[in-house]
């Protein structure tokens, strides 16, 4: 009897010998890694774990079981719990899992809601995702693995398999709450539930549509790069990551909204950045209470930086990777918002709003003097038309070199009139010409041109001086480099004709000084807006005049407060 024992424990040891050297030679085939096995020194040891393993087991089931009882009483009172995050862990059973999913998520009403149901091995699963916001492709290669996987080779550890062995580990994670997995499958991974398992496996296979690269219609340059962002967040920081191959280059990604959940990314360099400046900043994204953003980075700057009704733009948009990357090295911090093509730097000045990257692209002389012609026409779209009117209505104030200023014959319609009409009419041609498709917009230019302009004159309604000094305003506006700041320099344009047309020259003084005060308290970041004239820096004044060669621009600006002035140390060393 002894001998016959012992045959047959040799027997039964070499059967499990074989089965699992058949399993080595399985995983060895399929290029996979074994899961750590635990050391026994015993039988005694071995026994006891596995009578710990049932017992285990056994609870779970039976937790298992008492859930649907309590979710059966009062489902209205679960979904508020999940909604607060009180009952954030993911069911064993399958059936709870769709359940939920009809529930919460709209399941069966949703028809890009996609649930699919498999058996793997002897293993039920589900595949959850967004149809149109995953890569069918990936998904598909992964479900083909998934396929070839037999109930022999699933171990009583079925999660670590498929997590570990089956599915490639760059494109899966775990994931234990439920409200994490579904801003996951919201945003375009995929969720894949094991029956028994209380965990799910999210599979990143995010594809979103979008555009193709393009040059920004507001930022052309005749030399230098074509590429430029688009509504894809990953997209976006991939160009200025290829720009900037700094280990130091950080991407902090912060979601806000409560119903959006939109993804924001935070961008700058940790050895140059001013850390204190980057703390509020993220402390006030972080405390952003909306719903969400739709709107994307305009929300979310009146949410942080401009709270209150100042015309002016206290962040500067860019939809260049060249220029986002030049502010970086600098020292400023660049905000991504998803679905956005603009890209937030912060802080700004006034000085910042003004210049653009074709300056740069030209020799240190032309871009100078291209800088120089852009400055004048934005102060002659600022000062022009209220110096003009005050001349007219105030002879006495007019110079003797200026006195062929003037009309020789007035309009039916008073000065201040005319010229508030005119900047109401082109307001109006620039949002029709945005809505006007463009097959049709040179016969609106067209009859801007002849029906407004020139009958307008001739029958009297309007003076010829006006529509010229008009004309140079606007095309001094639209040399700036900033949409924003363009509009608002023409809201203080009106403020000044306003203020000339009822006050005279005492108008036009305490119109000026008031705007100016305004913009010297103005703060972006707790920066100050007009450096630097206030507080004056004649350096920094220096650089903006003249653009410098690259080799003589040695040191960042000091309103960024930066860890590291010096651009290249090694050089001034």
């Amino acid at each position: 009897m002894t001998n016959e024992k012992n045959n047959n424990k040799e027997q039964g040891q070499n059967a499990d010998n074989q089965s699992s050297g058949k399993q080595m030679i399985q995983i060895l085939r399929n290029g996979d890694t074994l899961p750590p096995k635990p050391v026994i020194a015993s039988k005694q040891k071995r026994e006891n774990t596995l009578q710990k393993e049932k017992q285990s087991s056994k609870k779970t089931d039976q937790n298992d079981q008492v859930k649907p009882d309590k979710k059966s009483k009062n489902d209205s009172s679960i979904n508020k719990d999940d909604k607060n995050g009180k009952n954030d862990e993911i069911s064993t059973s399958l059936d709870q899992i769709k359940t939920r999913l009809k529930d919460e998520v709209g399941y069966e009403i949703s028809f890009d809601i996609v649930v699919r149901e498999m058996t793997i091995g002897d293993k039920p699963i589900i595949l959850f995702y967004m149809n149109g916001l995953v890569n069918s492709e990936l998904l598909t290669d992964v479900l083909n693995r998934l396929t070839y996987v037999d109930k022999e080779e699933l171990g009583e550890r079925t999660y670590y398999d498929f997590l570990k062995r089956y599915i490639p580990s760059n494109q899966a994670s775990k994931e234990e709450s439920w409200n994490s997995m579904l801003t996951a499958v919201l945003s375009g991974a995929a969720a894949l539930f094991i029956e028994g398992e209380q965990a799910a496996i999210i599979v990143d296979a995010k594809e979103f549509p979008c555009r193709s690269l393009e040059e920004p219609s507001l930022e052309k340059v005749v030399r230098g790069s074509r590429d430029g962002f688009n509504e894809s967040l990953m997209i976006n920081i991939t160009l200025v990551r290829r720009r900037i191959r700094d280990p130091q280059l950080r991407y902090e990604l912060i979601r806000v909204g409560e119903r959006t959940q939109t993804d924001v990314c935070i961008a700058y360099l940790d050895d140059i950045v001013d850390k204190e400046m980057l703390e509020a900043y993220k402390s006030k994204v972080k405390g952003v209470c909306l719903d969400g953003l739709p709107l994307a980075d305009k929300q979310l700057e009146e949410a942080t930086v401009n709270r209150g009704w100042n015309p002016f733009p206290l962040v500067r948009y860019s939809e260049r990777p060249d220029t986002v990357s030049e502010h970086l090295l600098e020292g400023s911090m660049a905000v991504f918002v998803d679905t956005s093509p603009s890209v937030m730097l912060l802080p700004t000045t006034y000085t910042d709003l003004i210049q653009h990257a074709e300056e740069a692209r030209q020799t240190p002389f032309i871009g100078t003097y291209l800088r120089w012609v852009r400055f004048f026409g934005i102060l002659a779209s600022l000062i022009m038309l209220p110096l003009w009117l005050l001349f007219v209505t105030h002879p006495e104030f007019k110079p003797a070199m200026l006195e062929f200023l003037g009309p020789e014959k007035e309009g039916k319609i008073p000065l201040i009139l005319q010229f508030l009409i005119a900047e109401l009419g082109i307001d109006l041609m620039r949002m029709a010409s945005v809505h006007t498709p463009s097959s049709l917009a040179t016969a609106m230019s067209l009859v801007a041109a002849i029906l407004i302009g020139d009958i307008a004159v001739k029958t009297g309604l309007f003076n010829n001086e006006v529509i010229l000094y008009m004309s140079v305003s606007a095309v001094g506006m639209f040399a700036t480099p900033s949409y924003e700041l363009g509009l608002a320099n023409r809201i203080v344009r009106l403020v000044l004709l306003i203020a000339v047309g009822l006050f005279g020259a005492t108008g036009f003084i305490v119109a000026i000084t008031v705007i100016l005060l305004f913009l010297v308290g103005a703060r972006s970041l707790n920066r100050p807006y007009m450096w630097p004239f206030i507080p004056f820096d004649f350096k920094a004044v220096l650089s903006i005049i003249v653009r410098k060669p690259v080799l003589l621009s040695r040191k960042r600006p000091k309103i960024l407060r930066t860890q590291q002035r010096d651009k290249m140390p090694e050089a001034n060393s």
